[in-house]
């Protein structure tokens, strides 16, 4: 049971164009949290709501690094969710340098 629970809350995550373009962003490794702004074009605040489902999903964690936080894709996919991140395209986009 507790398998499908997690699956159901992966398959919410992923469910979501925001998410999605947030993942297609981490396909290329670590990403500061202030850098979604601008590929999102939403605030901070919604930003993080965002990256707080996909934490939760366990499809990525996050590394404290300042007043920032730091995120990245879990090394260890559930294949279905592995599927969907290989079917993204990357995004490329300006990182910040903090």
């Amino acid at each position: 049971m507790k398998n499908l629970e997690l699956m159901a809350k992966q398959l919410k995550a992923v469910s979501d164009p925001n998410r999605l373009k947030l993942l297609a962003c981490l396909k290329k490794g670590e990403v500061c949290a202030c850098d979604f702004v601008d590929v999102l074009n939403i605030s901070q605040p919604a930003v993080s709501q965002q990256l707080k489902k996909l934490k939760e999903a366990e499809i990525i964690v996050e590394r404290p690094a300042g007043t920032w936080k730091h995120y990245r894709l879990n090394e260890v996919q559930q294949p279905y969710i592995q599927t969907i991140i290989d079917h993204l395209d990357e995004i490329s986009f300006i990182r910040c340098d903090c």
